[in-house]
């Protein structure tokens, strides 16, 4: 019995491997929405708790303002937001469809105002 020599070696079964591979890591990377970083933060002796916020601004069909679920006039209002700090502190605004526009252009402008940047405005789908 002869033995054929082994001069070549066929890669195409290697390849075919290799891209079913590759869609497969593809495919599974698109689903990965956890974009954290696990960090074990050291210890310090003068820890400081973040203090952060979140403050629901309402309007209902009639045009009554409430402040996290009590019903304040708007400058009331006014002198609560201008005691927050906007960049760490959230505003959350939940507007009656109904409302006049008038009403939403009113808080937003008082948010301009003191330059907040973390505003969201609460629909259902």
């Amino acid at each position: 019995m002869r033995r054929e020599r082994f001069d070549k070696m066929n890669v195409v079964p290697f390849i075919d491997i290799v891209l079913v591979l590759l869609v497969i890591v593809l495919a599974t990377a698109t689903f990965v929405t956890n974009q954290t970083v696990n960090v074990d933060l050291p210890t310090a002796s003068s820890k400081k708790a973040e203090e952060k916020k979140s403050i629901a601004i309402s309007v209902d069909k009639e045009g009554k303002y409430y402040y996290n679920k009590d019903e304040l006039p708007l400058d009331a209002i006014k002198e609560k937001l201008m005691k927050l700090d906007p960049k760490k502190d959230l505003i959350s605004l939940h507007m009656d469809k109904t409302s006049q526009f008038q009403f939403f252009v009113n808080i937003i402008d008082i948010l301009k105002t003191k330059g907040f940047e973390n505003i969201s405005i609460i629909t259902k789908k």
